[in-house]
């Protein structure tokens, strides 16, 4: 897959403990996104933040160290990208979702040999 120039950034924030049929939420988005095609996505999970619910979540107090907010980031082509988006309605009850652009500067990989 060759992917440079003009693209797009989709990220989504959600809770670490949030579960989509018993299944980390994260994890569905991902296995989706990769069945739709999309060029990548990583998880990035977050020491600290709040949301929309104004609670602080810190990995620096046990009993706050719980529900760690989680970022999965996507790039790829603006159109790949929006035509993911139905699928991030049905399963993003609660969070944050967005799009900004970007410029893919380099877009490399090893080459799968199976």
């Amino acid at each position: 897959m060759r992917l440079e120039g003009s693209a797009v950034r989709l990220t989504i924030f959600v809770k670490e403990d949030d579960q989509w049929h018993h299944r980390p939420l994260y994890s569905e988005i991902v296995h989706r996104a990769h069945a739709a095609g999309l060029a990548g996505a990583s998880v990035l999970r977050g020491i600290e933040g709040y949301g929309a619910s104004s609670t602080i979540h810190t990995t620096r107090i046990l009993s706050l160290a719980e529900d760690l907010p989680v970022a999965i980031v996507i790039v790829d082509a603006e159109d790949k990208v929006r035509g993911f988006l139905p699928q991030l309605e049905e399963l993003v009850s609660e969070g944050l979702v967005i799009i900004d652009p970007v410029e893919v500067v380099r877009y490399a990989g090893k080459e799968n040999t199976s």
